[in-house]
């Protein structure tokens, strides 16, 4: 028989939940590739991902509030479509995707342990995966406070990045920029966009929320409107401080500004960037087990995973096996070819995302929280837009 989870989530955690998903360690990436496409452009990249990524998470909003289930995507396209297996087959893509992009951040982030810290990287790894299980078992609200902690450190390290180029000795051409490269910004704005995957996660933690129809739908628009900001005031930051030449041709450009600006050392962002990685991980952790539990009420053979535990509150099994998961990618498998498919996935996921919600409003037009018509609309198109390049750059 399934249970129920514990409703111990309020806004300001969830919202933090999102914003430490979005932002993760992509960030101190990102910005390099995005200013070598549009040059001292990047921030208006990014502010038009933010637009591009907005009515996805509008639909999202509606739906979560409609359908408040731990199956998440699973849930809407079973009922907007009404295909049960495409919708079992898609909650197991989500899993999957999940697993992947933790073992890859995961791997990622004990990278950077080992770089300060003298341990092999093996054992970095497993301890670290041990660890964030064990905290994603204990508790969602342990889960959440822990990636609330982790999301601030974060924030603070870009609040410092922001703050050194914005002191900076602006680069040649900032005063008079140059005209703006329009096909460079397109590509820019798509790149910039998978900066902002992350937002769907939180519909997943939907039956662990106080009064979800009214948090969810803040939740998701909250994050989203915060990380916009971020992204564009840390590649603001960036392109004054430093040429976009330079910052493209770095693995680090968040360090070269630090470094640039301030002429100190930027390790201390090699540790922030651990944080960013355990971020992350937990976060996926978190959300794949709570979509297996969802699946197990609505799939027979998935039925083991839905039960919570007792005194926790937590899917214990569900939690245990993506756990175990995560640390075994990230020790035996290329996950970084296997991370390469999950953006692919999630766009598709995306786009059949809209399309349920399409279908949910022409048979019952009245929800909790609604958005216009044209959103899902809107919504799909973006996402196809965006796998179709993103399909187009994977071949070329």
């Amino acid at each position: 028989m399934a249970e129920a989870l514990k409703r111990r989530i309020g806004l300001g955690l969830l919202t933090a939940y999102g914003v430490g998903v979005m932002i993760g360690a992509g960030i101190y990436v990102m910005v390099g590739a995005v200013a070598g496409a549009t040059g001292i452009w990047a921030p208006l990249a990014f502010l038009i991902a933010g637009l591009i990524a907005a009515p996805s998470a509008l639909s999202y909003a509606e739906l979560s509030t409609r359908i408040p289930e731990a199956a998440g995507e699973a849930a809407f396209i079973q009922q907007g479509l009404g295909l049960h297996g495409l919708s079992v087959v898609v909650g197991l893509g989500i899993v999957l995707a999940g697993t992947v992009s933790a073992a890859a951040v995961l791997r990622g982030g004990a990278g950077y342990l080992v770089s300060v810290v003298d341990l092999p990287l093996g054992a970095a790894m497993i301890g670290l995966g041990v660890a964030l299980v064990a905290v994603a078992a204990l508790g969602v609200l342990e889960s959440l406070a822990l990636a609330a902690v982790f999301t601030v450190i974060e924030l603070a390290g870009l609040g410092l990045v922001i703050w050194a180029g914005a002191g900076a000795t602006p680069v040649a051409g900032w005063s008079a920029p140059p005209p703006i490269p329009l096909a460079g910004l397109g590509v820019a704005a798509v790149l910039a966009f998978f900066a902002f995957i992350g937002f769907e996660d939180i519909v997943n933690m939907a039956e662990e929320v106080g009064r979800p129809e009214r948090t969810l739908p803040r939740a998701i628009l909250l994050s989203l409107v915060i990380t916009t900001v971020v992204y564009a005031a840390v590649s603001l930051a960036a392109v004054r401080a430093v040429p976009a030449a330079d910052l493209a041709a770095t693995q680090r450009p968040l360090a070269l500004v630090w470094e640039r600006a301030t002429g100190g050392n930027a390790d201390f962002l090699s540790l922030i960037a651990v944080f960013a990685a355990l971020n992350g991980v937990l976060a996926q952790i978190v959300m794949a087990a709570r979509v297996l539990f969802g699946l197990g009420r609505r799939t027979r053979w998935l039925g083991v995973f839905t039960h919570a535990h007792a005194r926790l509150g937590t899917p214990l099994l569900a939690t245990l096996l993506v756990g175990a998961a995560v640390i075994a990618a990230a020790l035996a498998l290329p996950v970084a070819a296997l991370a390469g498919v999950t953006s692919g996935l999630l766009l598709t996921v995306f786009a059949l995302v809209n399309l349920s919600l399409i279908a949910l409003k022409r048979r019952a037009p009245e929800a909790p929280f609604r958005v216009p018509v044209w959103v899902p609309w809107a919504g799909l198109g973006t996402a196809l837009g965006a796998l179709a390049l993103a399909l187009a750059g994977a071949v070329a």
